[in-house]
């Protein structure tokens, strides 16, 4: 990866295919953004991936036009891709990316890159997903959404909100450590290089944004939801076999634990167990309705017990047994499956019991059937949660556990308990500050004009 330029504070990526409409005046108006709002060095990137219309020739055309903007061409298809191939190319501090519909109101941008300039974060992504974020789209993508980011939570242990959000940034130092390790060149990528970095311990800044949903948008839902799919399982995997170097990471930029994380009282866990089962219960219920009509009862019941089984795990895990690193949360899952399994056994033994009993019920007596039989199988999910899976350690004098020389700290999450660098090895300071309160420097004193870089214009890259 390029070294980082100490003159040149942002670039922002705008991935591009098959644009030729939207390319322009989305491209001028965020010049025209980051010319009024921006005080450091900027430069924006159109990284052209394998379009076929007239979307490279207008970015060229822009190119010339604007001094702080530049073009790579690639002939391989993948937004991951393209995003790869301009921030290694980059000579910035930071590296952000957008839409290039821009869906995300630019307002959200200053605080985004905000955290990363001063050193304070390694990543910064917009979430659609806060309380305080405006979002105007369909039910069919908003329920698409939030299914994928529950499966996040349950499958792989996140903590971020958002995973998808076209509207991120990342500290270069940071790209030049994560990128080699992120394999999905496509719609993925953003998921798996976030992954990666909260698993090396890395802080992920989250802005609350303004989104509109693009009707023009390219993204086929179903097959890019699958390959999705297919890459948490993957990444679970590689984590789970300690592919993923993540320790490596950790050890050279990672921010290690303030301290322990006390788990609650037997009491204390009893009622949080059952607030989380009053949600789950409830949420089993209205998934059930939902599916009922095109699944039948039995299909209805899996799919429900499923979705609430991975969400159900999760939420036990960080609030009821207050397990909040990384480490053994694929594991967790995988035994949380199991006992998916025991539960649906039970609620799908009382279904048939029903059947043989009263064939003809209503779909309200097979709800009030499989609630009461829900209700036992929580109980039972309980005990062997608290036995089995979320069991606490034992009590031992010296480090628990040992991952290449690095001692993990159970009661702080399986996170390494490094003596050094709690702040990361590598993190970088800038002087330059956004907007009113820029502080002086020789590079942001004033507000950055498209002239005020000409020298980014001639910066064009190619790559097959």
């Amino acid at each position: 990866m390029t070294s980082p330029d100490s003159s040149l504070a942002l670039d922002v990526v705008v991935p591009v295919y098959n644009e030729q409409v939207a390319i322009e005046p989305s491209i001028r108006r965020l010049a025209d953004y980051l010319t009024d709002a921006v005080r450091v060095p900027w430069q924006i990137t159109v990284a052209d991936n394998a379009s076929i219309d007239e979307t490279p020739a207008i970015a060229d055309s822009i190119a010339e036009r604007y001094p702080n903007v530049r073009v790579i061409h690639t002939a391989r298809k993948g937004r991951g891709h393209a995003l790869k191939l301009a921030w290694g190319t980059s000579t910035a501090q930071v590296l952000a990316y957008v839409d290039v519909d821009l869906s995300t109101d630019l307002s959200a941008l200053p605080p985004l890159i905000a955290p990363l300039l001063s050193g304070h974060s390694d990543l910064a992504i917009g979430t659609r997903l806060s309380r305080s974020s405006r979002v105007v789209r369909g039910g069919k993508r908003e329920f698409i959404s939030r299914s994928y980011n529950v499966l996040l939570h349950g499958m792989l242990g996140v903590s971020f909100s958002d995973a998808q959000c076209g509207f991120k940034a990342i500290r270069s130092d940071v790209a030049a450590k994560l990128l080699p390790l992120v394999q999905d060149d496509a719609w993925f990528f953003d998921t798996e290089l976030l992954v990666i970095a909260q698993r090396s311990g890395l802080r992920i800044h989250e802005v609350p944004v303004d989104w509109i949903d693009d009707l023009d948008s390219r993204v086929d839902i179903v097959p890019t939801a699958m390959e999705d799919l297919r890459g948490v399982v993957r990444v679970g995997r590689d984590l789970m076999r300690g592919v993923i170097p993540v320790q490596a990471v950790y050890a050279e930029l990672g921010r290690s634990p303030i301290g322990p994380v006390a788990r609650p009282s037997f009491l204390g866990q009893v009622v949080r167990f059952g607030v989380v089962g009053v949600a789950s219960t409830l949420a089993y219920a209205l998934l059930y309705l939902l599916f009922q009509g095109v699944l039948g009862a039995q299909g209805a019941n899996f799919t429900a017990l499923l979705l609430t089984a991975v969400a159900n795990t999760w939420a036990n895990r960080r609030f009821t047994f207050r397990i909040r690193g990384p480490e053994k949360a694929a594991t967790h899952q995988f035994q949380g499956l199991i006992v998916f399994g025991i539960a649906w056994v039970i609620t799908a033994g009382s279904l048939v019991a029903l059947n043989v009993l009263a064939p003809d019920a209503p779909t309200f007596v097979e709800l009030v059937t499989l609630t009461a039989a829900n209700l036992v199988a929580t109980a039972v999910r309980f005990v062997l949660l608290r036995r089995w899976v979320f069991r606490a350690p034992k009590v031992s004098s010296s480090p628990a556990g040992d991952s290449g020389g690095l001692s993990t700290d159970p009661a702080a999450g399986g996170r390494p308990a490094l003596a050094f660098a709690q702040d990361g090895a590598t993190s970088q300071s800038a002087s330059s500050s956004l907007g009113s309160s820029a502080s002086p420097s020789s590079s942001s004193s004033s507000p950055v004009s498209p002239t005020s870089t000409s020298s980014s214009s001639s910066q064009k890259a190619s790559a097959a």
